[in-house]
């Protein structure tokens, strides 16, 4: 299928204007299909000719301004229309199929009771295989849907319902002007809840297998949403532009959530159905706001092409932060981002598909979509953070105001959006923008400090760098923290030139005062660069950091050890060892869970196999004294015990804990808690092929149909690895969250040996294995199946053989790429280990 390219799409928007799609579907029939029937009214030059695009099972009859066309004329996806008149009308009737992969109408059989439901996914190009359209974001247009479907299920879209003229028949009124691929639809026997919030309806939906999960959190979803569009009508003069305001919970979805005006989608996995911690109550507010953000960057106003993709996802993802943190209860909404977003960030930014924020260019829609990762999102976010300390929050907001009121339902660029913000704050941005926007990759802060005999700074700078590669330094507002060993601070703000000294900036501010302990840059995190402390600040984290109470610092400090260790500068040895000292006296949860998932990372990657069983005995340990001492009951305890479950190798532990012995008071071994402990327990040999199917039956759940794949690729056999590597490679019929969860337990560090012979067959096998799925599906199965734990040179030979083949998918060109430059990375940090040892 061709992907739409951006002359292409520029030149179809300069010679049509679509007026109104009446969109007419037909739930009712078998399995595999759907009926479609659409007509589309739009504008054209006369006599000019362009195309639509839809990609069905069966094209049944297309109809331009009163004429048949050919149904075969359809090329792939493309139907071409010629002899255009000013006005005209195009009807397309089509037998669609329902999707296994979370694309165009996904069909879901919930394995708890047997029901049937359905929703759709529109984003990036897809709203095609559900009806025809001009698939585009800059063609928006009003939409007019009907939906005939089992009379008992419930059926939702973007607009009200209309009317119900006969059981079964459900008409919605007209649309704003949408995007197309902002269509919205879920039809099933969902399970519902609603309520109002100044003159909003609001509604949740999920499924009724569910619904008990559902009803338990839906004060918390819908007060979090109250709170959300209170905040967001404070900093906007546009309300809530959209009408009514539901958001469903549903199954298989793959990314997090959808901004759909009127009906936004979630993955149901947000439906919690185990103990949960605070910081994955957080996530979920923070996304309820992150997709609220979007009915103003994205659906009110839309970016004109995805080239602009960061006017949507940038700005959801700071504004979604800030309101959360600004009128829920999660007020550490911004540590949460220090400690995870912005790691997803840096690690983007810093690998060879990098790209700028903003790209002057996007050539086409598949290559937009491999743009939907950490730089779009949490550095795009991060640079609009420092743009509100460098602009302040007044210019910023009037900026934004204005920005809407000029586009309002229609489309908008860059340039659109930072003449809005110059004329408001007076400050002509275009420097800022090429440095911030327009440039790749990231700068590296490093504190340089000399102190007196006195005990006194003889002179502290601040030395900014940037990669070879990528040679541009930027403006900085950063925060200067000097903390004492009792955790007391003292900070101040200060510009960081780039022009000035080579990019060394000297902080006269503390020249003769008295040496802190710890000295920290980018205090508060008001930026986007690497820190390194000086070797005095360094060598005192494991005395300061237990004892300071400003949870973002200690992330912030958390972050830099991580990186260090990420980046071959200092051994990950010590890591684990600061693990040790101060993770047990750790109380902000987020904190806790990312410093176990990110330094996991660095010990079964980046430290030589032979420490690794020591490293993980100390983290263990760190994780048990964690455990002992957190309040029953609460999301530290959780944290501590997954962290446990996840790094011990004590078999017997986890196997009471099964059985119910031994278990900490107040930490329930509920049904995600015991998957977790018997995917641990497969690893390590101590259950198989039996417990998974005893648990299976426990939990006869989509979650636990999930977690039993997950397991089952995870099993030391022979004969286990090679039925998950078929599912991986050739398996179409299971969904895309069923064959992920299989690549996902495929590899594991302690099955070196058992798993060695896929390295080669990944690198041989993946060129049409991606070929064989959506690209969405196909290239996050491409990334999880990747050898990750390889770690070793022939493993990048092979990943360099196949990149010089010139037959691969844009994802996964970009997944191999990304991939092989981590097991770069890996091999320099364990090198770096192995000189300092020496």
């Amino acid at each position: 299928m061709p992907s739409l390219t951006r002359v292409e799409a520029t030149a179809r928007g300069a010679s049509i204007t679509v007026e109104s799609y009446q969109v007419d579907l037909d739930l009712t029939g078998g399995g595999e299909r759907f009926h479609s029937h659409v007509t589309i009214r739009f504008r054209a030059t006369p006599g000019t000719a362009t195309f639509a695009e839809v990609k069905p099972a069966k094209l049944l009859a297309v109809r331009l301004n009163g004429a048949d066309l050919d149904p075969d004329a359809l090329d792939d996806n493309r139907l071409p229309l010629t002899g255009l008149r000013a006005e005209n009308t195009l009807v397309v009737e089509a037998e669609m199929a329902y999707s296994n992969t979370g694309e165009g109408l996904h069909r879901f059989v919930d394995p708890a009771d047997d029901e049937t439901y359905l929703y759709a996914m529109s984003f990036l190009d897809d709203v095609q295989r559900i009806f025809a359209a001009f698939d585009q974001p800059d063609l928006k247009a009003s939409v007019t849907l009907a939906v005939t479907a089992p009379p008992e299920w419930t059926v939702a879209s973007n607009a009200e319902v209309a009317a119900s003229p006969s059981p079964g028949r459900w008409e919605f009124a007209p649309t704003a002007p949408l995007a197309t691929y902002f269509f919205s639809l879920i039809a099933g026997p969902y399970h519902v809840r609603r309520d109002e919030h100044d003159g909003i309806p609001l509604g949740i939906y999920c499924r009724r297998s569910l619904a008990e999960h559902l009803d338990a959190d839906a004060e918390e979803i819908f007060t979090v949403s109250r709170q959300c569009l209170d905040r967001f009508h404070q900093l906007f003069t546009e309300r809530y532009p959209f009408g009514k305001y539901d958001q469903a919970f549903v199954p298989e979805f793959n990314a997090g959530a959808m901004e759909n005006p009127g009906l936004v989608t979630f993955r149901d996995d947000y439906v919690f159905r185990s103990a949960v911690t605070d910081s994955q109550r957080e996530l979920r507010a923070t996304t309820i706001a992150h997709e609220m953000a979007h009915m103003w960057f994205g659906d009110l106003v839309t970016m004109r092409w995805w080239d602009d993709l960061w006017l949507n996802e940038s700005f959801a993802e700071y504004l979604g932060t800030r309101v959360t943190a600004d009128a829920t209860r999660f007020d550490q909404a911004w540590t949460t981002f220090a400690m995870r977003r912005k790691a997803w960030g840096y690690a983007a930014d810093q690998r060879p598909s990098t790209h700028p924020v903003a790209p002057q260019e996007v050539a086409d829609a598949a290559q937009g979509l491999l743009n939907f990762d950490g730089i779009s999102y949490a550095k795009g976010a991060s640079v609009l953070r420092q743009l509100v300390a460098w602009l302040g929050d007044e210019a910023f907001l009037a900026g934004l105001n204005a920005h809407f009121a000029a586009h309002r339902f229609g489309n908008a660029t860059l340039d659109d959006l930072l003449a809005s913000l110059s004329t408001a704050s007076g400050r002509d941005l275009s420097d800022w923008a090429e440095r911030w926007l327009r440039r790749a990759q990231v700068n590296t802060l490093r504190a340089e400090v000399t102190v007196d005999a006195d005990g006194r700074y003889s002179e502290v700078a601040v030395v900014q760098t940037a990669p070879e590669s990528h040679p541009v330094l930027r403006p900085h507002r950063i925060g200067v923290g000097r903390y004492a060993v009792d955790g007391t601070r003292d900070r101040f703000e200060v510009d960081l030139d780039p022009g000035a000294d080579g990019g060394r900036t000297v902080l006269h501010e503390l020249t003769g005062a008295p040496a802190a302990r710890l000295l920290l840059p980018n205090d508060g995190d008001l930026t986007f660069a690497k820190v390194r402390l000086d070797q005095a600040s360094a060598d005192a984290v494991p005395l300061v950091l237990p004892g300071l109470a400003d949870p973002l610092a200690r992330a912030l400090l958390w972050s830099e050890a991580l990186d260090a260790a990420t980046d071959g500068e200092r051994p990950v040895a010590g890591v684990v060892a600061l693990i040790a000292a101060a993770l047990p006296a750790e109380t902000e949860v987020i904190i806790t869970e990312d410093v176990l998932t990110l330094s996991r990372s660095l010990v079964d990657r980046y430290l030589d196999p032979a420490a690794r069983e020591a490293a993980l005995a100390r983290i263990s340990d760190a994780c048990a004294r964690l455990l002992a001492d957190a309040a029953p009951g609460g999301s530290l305890q959780l944290a501590a015990a997954r962290g446990l479950i996840a790094a011990t190798i004590d078999a017997d532990l986890l196997t009471g804990w099964l059985a119910g012995r031994a278990v900490p008071a107040g930490l329930a071994v509920d049904a995600e808690l015991r998957w977790a402990v018997l995917r641990r327990l497969v690893v390590l040999g101590a259950a198989g092929e039996a417990e998974i199917a005893a648990e299976e039956a426990a939990d006869p759940s989509a979650a636990g149909a999930e977690r039993a794949a997950r397991c089952r690729a995870a099993l030391p056999d022979a004969a286990a690895k090679q039925a998950a590597w078929e599912i991986i490679v050739s398996n179409t019929e299971l969904s895309n969250r069923l064959v992920e969860a299989t690549a996902e337990g495929f590899w594991q560090p302690e099955q070196a040996e058992l798993t060695a012979a896929y390295v080669e067959r990944y690198f041989a096998e993946m060129p049409a294995v991606a070929r064989l799925r959506t690209p969405w599906t196909a290239d996050r199965v491409a990334s999880l199946a990747f050898p990750r734990y390889a770690v070793a040179q022939p493993t990048r030979e092979a990943a360099v053989a196949l990149l010089a083949r010139d037959d691969l998918t844009p994802g996964l060109r970009r997944v191999v790429t990304d991939a092989d430059d981590d097991l770069r990375r890996a091999l320099i940090a364990r090198t770096a280990v192995a000189a300092a040892a020496a």
